[in-house]
């Protein structure tokens, strides 16, 4: 298996940017496809954006496609989101996750989770 840490959260006003981070430990990163969810109180968790094993395909959600990048460095068994031009409804607390890579944009396609980092933007 593998644990999965995220960092990077935090406070920014809209138009900002934030970087999050994601450590994995564990069984090889490089096996697994990794995706970014998040989460606002009383709401499902809602999928961000997926990248397979080699890092070579992306996949976004309609809501951050243009703003956000998923990329990973797997000698640095790392997966990062870079946010851009943040806006308000980006708040929430984002999970990283790591699965086969089947069904990338629901939470049955990732057998593990990170405890999650809280992102918040101000109007």
């Amino acid at each position: 298996q593998v644990q999965l840490v995220e960092s990077g959260g935090g406070s920014v006003q809209a138009g900002g940017s934030l970087r999050l981070s994601c450590a994995a430990s564990g069984r090889t990163f490089s096996s697994y496809a990794m995706g970014w969810f998040r989460q606002t109180p009383g709401k499902e968790r809602e999928f961000v954006a997926h990248i397979n094993r080699a890092g070579g395909w992306t996949y976004y959600a309609d809501s951050v496609k243009g703003r956000f990048t998923i990329s990973r460095d797997n000698a640095k068994n790392t997966l990062y989101l870079q946010m851009n031009s943040l806006k308000p409804e980006d708040t929430a607390v984002y999970y990283c996750a790591a699965g086969s890579g089947t069904y990338a944009n629901t939470e049955e396609g990732y057998s593990y989770w990170g405890q999650g980092t809280q992102v918040t933007v101000s109007s």
